[in-house]
């Protein structure tokens, strides 16, 4: 265990190839994504037992990792607030544009399986639903758990908190290229399609797991983080901008607008409040 944290980028790496293993199989092979269920639940329930033994692996108690239980449910509800402003904005700016182009424009609620080539409609039934909440809960206390909290917390063993953070969100960016190499081997994108998209994903995602860990950085705790994540995933499944021409096609410009809205409010929020620890 003692040689794990003098060494942690390589505990690091194969834990990280273990769990892209896992998921690379479910994506491929399962398609459990591509099921009735429409969520890529497996991996992520994977990658939580495997979490669990890392902890007591390390020795770190589940605190020590960002579950901390003082302050959790104001987190929680922060991290909501936080995510449902930026994408109340997002949408009310997609919307206009609609309108601007003459477009009549409504609001649908049912559930769908998110690609990057566009959502896949299930259903809007209940039951449906309640899956799409429980899948994108699975995947952010999995994602959160592992590349916020594990992975920053294991790194700060030896490196800085700068360097730690920005290994964990490559990694998190490299996490979402499992779809673009799928969209090549089924013949449904060109491997120059999926290259660029694939450094899309890759790019977007790297940010996104920066302003995570800020949020975590910020508040101790994985929570907020944790809830914003669920509100960006969530309402891209849930909450659809529908025209005659069909449902969601600004929703690139969408998930950017907000991803962008909230990456430079939690960083302007994370340099204000390390500026007034400097030494004045």
């Amino acid at each position: 265990m003692t040689n794990i944290k003098k060494h942690p980028i390589r505990f690091i790496l194969l834990f990280y190839f273990v769990c892209f293993v896992f998921r690379a199989i479910e994506y491929i092979f399962i398609r459990t994504d591509q099921s009735v269920i429409g969520e890529a639940f497996i991996h992520k329930l994977v990658g939580i037992a495997l979490l669990a033994a890392a902890v007591r692996l390390l020795q770190y108690k589940w605190s020590d990792i960002g579950f901390r239980a003082k302050r959790a449910i104001k987190d929680i509800c922060l991290g909501l607030l936080l995510g449902s402003v930026v994408y109340v904005i997002a949408y009310g700016i997609e919307i206009l544009l609609q309108i601007s182009a003459g477009n009549t424009t409504s609001l649908q609620f049912y559930a769908t399986s998110y690609t990057i080539q566009g959502n896949r409609a299930i259903q809007g039934g209940a039951l449906f639903i309640l899956i799409c909440v429980l899948g994108n809960i699975i995947n952010v206390i999995m994602e959160e758990g592992i590349f916020r909290g594990l992975f920053v917390r294991l790194a700060e063993e030896k490196y800085s908190f700068m360097k730690a953070c920005l290994l964990a969100s490559l990694l998190f960016g490299v996490w979402h290229i499992a779809q673009p190499v799928r969209n090549v081997l089924d013949g449904v994108q060109s491997p120059m399609g999926a290259l660029m998209m694939g450094l899309m994903l890759v790019g977007t995602s790297t940010l996104g797991g920066i302003q995570y860990v800020l949020l975590y950085r910020l508040t101790g705790a994985l929570w907020v983080g944790m809830a914003a994540h669920f509100v960006n995933n969530a309402i891209i499944n849930l909450l659809h901008v529908v025209t005659a021409a069909g449902a969601d096609e600004l929703q690139t410009v969408r998930i950017t607008m907000a991803q962008t809205l909230i990456f430079v409010t939690v960083l302007i929020i994370f340099l204000v409040n390390n500026s007034k620890k400097q030494p004045q």
